[in-house]
């Protein structure tokens, strides 16, 4: 196989999203054909029809594309990713290669896997059983050699004969995909440990076949911090812990449910099944995001489309999740030019390590940070636009929209500061509220408003009409105007700039409060002075 042209594979089941371990998986795959000059093919694998849809499949191209990869072979390829999630576009139109179709569903269709299956019959190492057709395992040990984990024998004794064909005439996983590796070329077969107990079964037919074996290699499984298995399931238990700890009653547990069946998910449920999940009889994701929402508590990221809505950026995302069980050696972390061409150059197996990675999620923080410290203004305005027109409040799509001066320069004002594109409007939704829905820290306002016989409340009242005479409402002006007033009247900066930033935004954190009020506008602003000192005074006598 050393003279072969390399052929890798990433073959996901469309049931469902991607998962950040699969997209790792296709990242290893697209990197190692592009390395070696090999091909790349993506294959659906929908054998599973009662959980296979088209819109997990378009889900995951979508995720795919965000994240920069493109496949020699496979489905259509969409031009964008958000061009993948649109009704319009099909899945199963014109492929990209000729060694289609590359759902299974169609390949069964086509007649693929009845050679195949007719060969084992008269090979005598395929029998029927109860209208299904098993493979017959040979009765000795099976050794692979594995590129990462070295050689993998298992025992005939835990080894069983295995269904290749269903009752319903569907191949299983077991059969199509050997067959499919087989008459696609692929020589690489890179894949997460899970597949691991499957290599023997797959192996022997390969064998039974007289189909050479191709290059077997198994990357590490992604574990949470804390040890425990990076799962979809995460999300479930977040969401009932977060129920639990938020309703430890019963009377308050029935409250919540009936606002979930009120408010919940886009598919209706019904109160017993918010009741089941409740009582871990069912880990269902609809409800899971229904009770994050009702409880406004944000849910772990486990699939790319998480990731994407948290404010995450593709390059910090494939940077740090091809670190997940590889290394390039020399401490390198950070790829220049940018991760895709970076892992076109160096990636290889030789790297990957066989123990299990944990994903640190502050590292990925300062991953997706710096990328965004290093973007042009440009390119960070227009990705935070499009993410809250995508993910975010209404309110800031609408100021992109209809003030797009004023967007931009609370985009500027963050920018330094942000660690994903969601924190800007999450720390800036004072800006885009009425003065009316601004709800006032409590220790803030003793602190900074109370303290001193209501020092901070003064100031804002001898503030508020020299800040009305402002006409220049730039940040260097207010600023300048903010800085004048403290010197004149013999207070530091804080004394006047932290009873600003209280009285517009609720709190103490905000960007440079010239840049707060040029944001926020003059009318704005003194319309909030006047309303923080109206609601916050205390009363006297």
């Amino acid at each position: 196989m050393a003279d072969q042209t390399v052929v890798t594979r990433f073959a996901p089941s469309p049931s469902g999203a991607l998962h950040v371990g699969g997209a790792r998986t296709a990242l290893f795959n697209w990197a190692y054909a592009r390395r070696h000059g090999g091909r790349f093919i993506l294959r659906m694998e929908d054998t599973d029809r009662a959980r296979s849809s088209v819109e997990a499949a378009r889900g995951i191209l979508a995720d795919l594309r965000w994240l920069g990869l493109d496949w020699d072979e496979g489905p259509p390829l969409p031009p964008s990713w958000e061009q993948a999630l649109r009704e319009e576009f099909d899945p199963f139109g014109s492929p990209r290669g000729e060694g289609g179709p590359y759902f299974q569903s169609r390949r069964k269709d086509a007649a693929v896997y009845e050679p195949f299956v007719e060969r084992l019959r008269d090979a005598g190492v395929a029998y029927d059983d109860d209208g299904a057709v098993r493979f017959k395992m040979p009765g000795t040990d099976v050794t692979v050699e594995d590129a990462i984990l070295g050689e993998v024998t298992v025992a005939a004794a835990d080894l069983e004969d295995f269904v290749i064909v269903k009752s319903d005439g569907y191949p299983t996983y077991h059969l199509a995909v050997v067959v499919d590796d087989a008459l696609m070329g692929v020589t690489h077969v890179i894949r997460g440990q899970e597949h691991l107990n499957n290599v023997p079964k797959h192996a022997a037919l390969q064998d039974a076949l007289e189909i050479e074996r191709p290059t077997f290699a198994h990357i590490p499984l992604i574990f949470n911090a804390d040890g425990s298995k990076m799962s979809k399931r995460d999300k479930a238990k977040a969401a009932r812990a977060a129920a639990l700890d938020a309703c430890p009653d019963a009377k308050n547990r029935d409250a919540l449910v009936d606002r979930v069946v009120e408010m919940g998910p886009a598919e209706p449920v019904m109160s017993t099944a918010v009741r089941g999940f409740l009582e871990k009889d069912n880990d269902g994701i609809q409800i899971a995001r229904a009770i994050a929402s009702v409880l406004d508590v944000a849910l772990p990221e486990i699939e790319v489309d998480d990731f994407r809505a948290s404010g995450y950026l593709p390059e910090a995302l494939v940077n740090y999740t091809a670190l997940l069980g590889w290394s390039p050696g020399g401490h390198i972390e950070k790829f220049e030019p940018d991760a895709m061409s970076y892992l076109r150059e160096h990636f290889g197996l030789e790297g990957v390590n066989k123990s299990n990675a944990r994903f640190d999620r502050e590292k990925l923080f300062r991953f997706n940070a710096d990328v965004i410290a290093a973007m042009s203004t440009d390119d960070f305005v227009a990705r935070f636009r499009e993410h809250c027109r995508r993910y975010g409040p209404k309110a800031f799509g609408a100021m992109s929209n209809a003030k797009p001066d004023q967007f931009r320069a609370l985009a500027e004002a963050y920018q330094p500061r942000a660690r994903t594109l969601a924190e800007p409007s999450a720390l800036g939704q004072f800006f885009v509220v009425d003065a009316e829905e601004i709800e006032f820290d409590e220790k803030a306002v003793r602190k900074v408003l109370h303290k001193n016989d209501c020092e901070g409340l003064d100031v804002l009242e001898q503030l508020r009409p020299i800040l009305d005479g402002v006409e220049d409402w730039s940040d260097e002006v207010t600023e300048a105007t903010v800085k004048e007033f403290a010197t004149a009247n013999a207070l530091g900066m804080g004394k006047v700039a932290q009873p600003l930033r209280v009285a517009v935004s609720g709190g103490t954190v905000s960007p440079s409060i010239g840049q707060t009020l040029a944001i926020l506008g003059k009318a704005a602003t003194v319309e909030r002075i006047d309303r923080c000192v109206s609601v916050c005074r205390a009363p006297t006598g």
